[in-house]
């Protein structure tokens, strides 16, 4: 892959052989994002988990104490009181049956999160084939699957991000943009480290988190030393 000349200034900065404290790598982060725009700083974490197995699975969502700094689209799959409620929450599109021809047909896809009642799973099901590869099937582990669709969209809308693996066993997570300041940062940080410490599977044997690294959007990888973890 070739890289522009910001990059390769920005890359220098970076010492590949060193694993960083978290505050040191923030700072890092930081400075080494000089795209044009506000970039995401995003975390990378290489896990030994095998997820072909479900036990060695991971997967929760963690509500980042400062947000991502993105604004977040949520669908809500409901019928009865639920839509209303979800409506006065804060919902950006309400529904039920008539959603699915347009995902369906129309490849409508404008929005983030989906979160459902579980009386609509049925009908989100038939969505699975869309929805799944793209990470916004709704999961009751995740808390998008739910009776409490204010307290799920109230979560989404403060900054709850999701987590899991991915066919490498690596977790991708947003923890805000490059604009916020470092103690946010941090903060954002610890509360997603917190949480994917006490997701790991009882039933992993051997090193649970191989490595972390901390990027933004355009600027090179900073490594995390794991050792506190």
């Amino acid at each position: 892959m070739k890289h522009g000349k910001k990059y390769i200034e920005a890359a220098k900065q970076v010492d590949r052989a060193t694993a960083y404290e978290p505050a040191e790598a923030i700072a890092l982060v930081k400075k080494t994002a000089v795209a044009k725009f506000d970039e995401t700083v995003e975390v990378h974490i290489r896990t030994g988990c095998d997820g072909r197995h479900a036990e060695q699975q991971v997967r929760g969502a963690v509500v980042l104490p400062n947000g991502t700094g993105k604004t977040v689209k949520v669908l809500v799959f409901a019928k009865g009181d639920k839509v209303n409620e979800a409506e006065a929450a804060g919902a950006d599109y309400v529904g039920g049956d008539e959603l699915v021809p347009r995902i369906q047909k129309e490849g409508w896809l404008d929005f983030d999160v989906v979160v459902a009642t579980p009386d609509m799973m049925g009908i989100v099901g038939r969505l699975g084939k869309i929805l799944g590869p793209k990470g916004l099937m709704p999961n009751p582990k995740a808390g998008t699957v739910t009776m409490d669709v204010t307290k799920a969209i109230n979560d989404i809308k403060a900054g709850k991000i999701e987590y899991r693996l991915d066919k490498s066993n690596i977790i991708h997570v947003p923890i805000g943009k490059a604009s916020f300041d470092e103690t946010k940062l941090q903060e954002n940080f610890d509360a997603l480290m917190e949480a994917i410490v006490k997701a790991r599977p009882s039933a992993l044997k051997g090193q649970y988190l191989r490595n972390i690294t901390l990027t933004s959007t355009m600027g090179p990888g900073v490594k995390v030393n794991t050792a506190k973890f």
